[in-house]
């Protein structure tokens, strides 16, 4: 007899080292609309102190040396390597896509986190000569903030990572909101890279514990993310109505988006 939905995604949600919770936010697989796992969400009045610790991640990340920040990164890619069917797997089930756009997902956050890797150590500043004698001008670039992300449905992983890796290596802290449709593929997606960073410590490195935080829910979420004045940047994938609704409530408090 064939396994069903929700038990092979609860083995896979084990592999992955996601803790379920009883009840929360249920996802449901498109493929035969069964429940397959719930995942705590995250309360509305909490999301305010999640953001400051998210803060308090970034302002210890980003003095850490870019090469350093690209280490980590790319011991999470290699978590994706070793773990690849499974999270592709996972993401079939949850969103219904076939097997090889899911694991071509999880094949597009491998290849973000080997640029990202290269990229650490290739952030150039210019010299300009200027007007002076024997005097130069140099570019420096700086580490924005938190960047928050809000993904859709549709890219349960890979957006998120197309954004995280290129922070994590520019000295950036990230939050993230997915869709309520889809939370345990960012549950997975949080613990791979939670094994990445404790194998970064383990190598002798220093990182902050919130320098990644889920935030699970709904749009409520979504909005405290848009309006929060720490949140540097914005990065939103979704339908146009939401961009619509996005992006004039960063604009109001001039965040980026």
């Amino acid at each position: 007899m064939a396994m069903s939905i929700s038990v092979e995604a609860e083995g896979l949600l084990r592999e992955l080292g996601v803790e379920t919770a009883p009840a929360g936010l249920m996802a449901i697989s498109p493929i035969t609309g069964e429940a397959i796992g719930a995942v705590a969400e995250t309360p509305l009045a909490f999301a305010a102190d999640c953001i400051a610790e998210v803060r308090r991640a970034f302002l210890q990340w980003r003095t850490t040396p870019a090469p350093q920040r690209g280490e980590l990164v790319r011991l999470f890619g290699e978590e994706l390597r070793a773990n690849k069917n499974a999270l592709g797997r996972l993401v079939s089930i949850e969103v219904g896509k076939i097997a090889s756009e899911g694991l071509g997902e999880v094949q597009e956050m491998i290849d973000i986190c080997d640029f990202a890797v290269g990229l650490s150590r290739q952030l150039y500043g210019l010299t300009i000569a200027t007007e002076r004698p024997d005097h130069r001008m140099m570019e420096t670039w700086h580490p924005l903030g938190v960047v928050g992300v809000i993904s859709a449905f549709n890219f349960p992983v890979a957006v998120w990572a197309w954004n995280a890796a290129l922070a994590f290596v520019c000295g950036n802290a990230v939050v993230w909101k997915p869709s309520e449709k889809a939370p345990l593929c960012a549950a997975a997606t949080q613990a791979l890279f939670a094994r990445a960073l404790a194998r970064y410590r383990a190598a002798g490195y220093a990182a902050p514990d919130a320098l990644s935080v889920v935030l699970q829910g709904g749009r409520p979420l979504g909005e405290a993310l848009a309006d929060h004045a720490d949140i540097a940047l914005v990065s939103a994938t979704g339908s146009t109505a939401m961009g619509r609704a996005v992006g004039p409530r960063v604009a109001r408090r001039f965040g980026r988006v």
